[in-house]
């Protein structure tokens, strides 16, 4: 016997377009109770490829925040490439030297100057 799903979106209002908020709205749709009545309903490819997807985003953010952490692209490749999917990964330690050039790597020039002006000031004193 099948279930219903419920889910609700919105698109916020955007104060620079000048656009009001639409919805929310919430939708119900049928969908199995086990994966194997999801199966029946929707196919074998269909329930891989959307759990695929969901599983690349969950792999997206652990990857950005590898990055935020400063982490190389060979030490976030170490830590996600046993990742299993609906399973979380446990956190890494991190070089807060190469997380700071990291960080410095991706800010703007005026922010990278005050980042200069704030290590020459540590250095001084």
């Amino acid at each position: 016997m099948s279930e219903a799903l419920s889910t609700t979106a919105q698109v916020p209002a955007n104060k620079e377009k000048k656009t009001p908020q639409l919805g929310p709205v919430t939708i119900t749709v049928k969908t199995g109770k086990d994966l194997k009545e999801m199966e029946q309903m929707f196919g074998a490819e269909a329930i891989k490829t959307n759990a695929e997807a969901n599983w690349c985003v969950t792999l997206q953010s652990n990857i950005r925040a590898g990055l935020r952490r400063g982490e190389t692209p060979e030490q976030i490749q170490t830590r996600l490439k046993d990742a299993k999917m609906g399973v979380a990964s446990k956190g890494a330690k991190v070089d807060p030297v190469q997380a700071y050039l990291a960080q410095f790597q991706t800010a703007t020039p005026e922010e990278q100057k005050k980042m200069l002006a704030e290590l020459q000031k540590r250095a001084a004193a």
